[in-house]
């Protein structure tokens, strides 16, 4: 029988009361079968702000508990951060079970008892490895990516649990899929205990709530850091041949920022495939993670982008095979914050080897390369990470290329992105755009498989960049005009 994975990002979490009304209770269907609560598996994302609390802010680098942890102060201002997620943690219980919500004090206390009892776990957990590791025979280094995954866990299982009691309480024969292995003596594989847990579960009359991270012999972490929760979701859909892949979000897969080019120019992409999907991930505004994507491509399973907030959308379908009948830009995308890092050394000329090392020490460092352009002498790396690592970054290189002069910028990128942009002049039309308000452009990127045409630019016109461009290449372009009156 078909059935679809479908997984809730942070923020549509925390509006649980949308989340019950557009997506639990609200029954679809499937594959063309009968309407129905279920055939769905879900699987949920922490609360919003919640894993930043617990490893670090995601957007800031202010340290939760793991970034406190890592540091070793004999003060130890990870205990107090993690008893200030746990108060957080409760607060929400309150806002769920509390007087003012659903004013049943025995769910409350069964939510509140068992996140107080994992976090009571985790202290204990943290203290002891630290004692442990006050012998010279045993590294904290070596321990730290299992602390990561460990409270990973914690946001996730909070949020899964909370809901099946949600659930259950409205006659929904919810069940909750803890994928987290907590306090098991058994570590299987990804594909295994994936596997193992769906062994049982009918889903015709179940509606399995699955936490987001899954712990297993390969470490999703160590892999993909805060991706782990759409592998977790890519794997549940390709292990279980899930017919249909969805993605519960705030907001549409739209053709620019809506904060950027206006909430009444921006409109649903629709249609579009992978590939798209990827070239969205590398700028870090991620449709789904592209190790995730890869998994739903490889089995041919269609990944749907919805808005949890307007169950009537059809929301945005990336499909493997699909490419646009008229060629045009589908969608502008970017990123602030990029470090654009030039190595110019004379003595690269007519040296294929010379780079070599280069390109070991941007890998060793751990900050992400988004792109990288070179001539006969420089190569310039455009990176994401924070700057004590781009200042170490370009210590190492200094110390690799003594000769060499190096220098660092803050820039911003902006990409127009489409399954097929073979658009004659699209280029000198975007140029356009972009000079008629006033931006200068410092380098462009354009591939021969005409998906992305990236800009370079200063940090401070990003804003102005994408309006101006997406004024251009979506509002007025023909292809969406004929597509809007259709």
């Amino acid at each position: 029988m078909q059935h679809s994975v479908e997984k809730i990002g942070g923020t549509s979490m925390s509006q649980y009361q949308d989340v019950m009304e557009n997506i639990w209770l609200r029954p679809r269907s499937v594959a063309g079968q009968a309407s129905s609560l279920y055939h769905r598996i879900f699987v949920v994302s922490a609360y919003s702000g919640i894993t930043n609390g617990l490893l670090e802010h995601k957007k800031s680098g202010e340290p939760g508990v793991y970034a406190l942890f890592a540091e070793m102060d004999e003060q130890r201002p990870w205990q107090d951060k993690l008893a200030r997620v746990l108060d957080d943690m409760l607060t929400i219980n309150a806002a769920m079970f509390g007087p003012e919500a659903l004013n049943n004090p025995m769910l409350n206390k069964r939510a509140d008892q068992f996140i107080q009892n994992r976090i009571a776990d985790v202290q204990n957990c943290l203290e002891n490895l630290e004692a442990v590791c006050s012998f010279g025979h045993f590294q904290l280094d070596d321990h730290l990516h299992r602390v990561r995954e460990m409270l990973s866990a914690m946001g996730e299982a909070h949020s899964a649990y909370n809901s099946v009691l949600l659930l259950r309480h409205k006659d929904i024969n919810a069940r909750f899929v803890d994928l987290t292995n907590w306090r098991s003596d058994v570590q299987l594989s990804f594909d295994e205990h994936i596997r193992d847990a769906f062994t049982d579960i009918d889903l015709s009359t179940e509606m399995p709530i699955v936490t987001g991270y899954t712990q297993c012999r390969e470490g999703l972490m160590r892999t993909y850091d805060r991706g782990y929760s759409e592998m977790t979701f890519s794997k549940i859909a390709t292990v279980t041949g899930a017919c249909e892949a969805v993605i519960h979000k705030e907001y549409h897969l739209s053709t620019a920022d809506p904060m950027l080019a206006g909430t009444d120019k921006v409109r649903p992409i629709g249609l579009t495939n992978y590939d798209v999907a990827d070239q969205l991930a590398n700028l870090g505004m991620e449709a789904i993670h592209p190790r995730a994507a890869a998994g739903l491509r490889k089995n041919d399973i269609h990944l749907v982008v919805k808005n949890t907030f307007e169950p009537e959308h059809k929301g945005t379908v990336i499909r493997r095979d699909y490419c646009s009948e008229t060629p045009k830009v589908e969608i502008i995308a970017g990123t602030r914050n990029v470090w654009a890092l030039e190595v110019f050394d004379q003595d690269m000329v007519g040296d294929a080897t010379h780079g070599q090392t280069m390109s070991d020490r941007v890998f060793e460092s751990g900050v992400r390369v988004l792109t990288k352009d070179f001539n006969a002498n420089t190569v310039t790396f455009y990176l994401k990470g924070n700057k004590r690592r781009i200042n170490r970054l370009m210590e190492r290189l200094q110390q690799s290329y003594p000769t060499a002069d190096i220098r660092v910028e803050k820039v911003a990128l902006v990409s127009a992105i489409g399954s097929d942009m073979n658009v004659p002049g699209l280029l000198q039309q975007a140029a356009a755009a972009l000079a008629s308000a006033n931006v200068n452009i410092l380098a462009i990127h354009q591939a021969m498989r005409q998906v992305d045409m990236m800009f370079i630019l200063s940090d401070s016109d990003y804003e102005v960049a994408v309006e101006a461009l997406h004024r251009v290449l979506v509002e007025d372009s023909e292809a969406w005009e004929t597509r809007k009156t259709a």
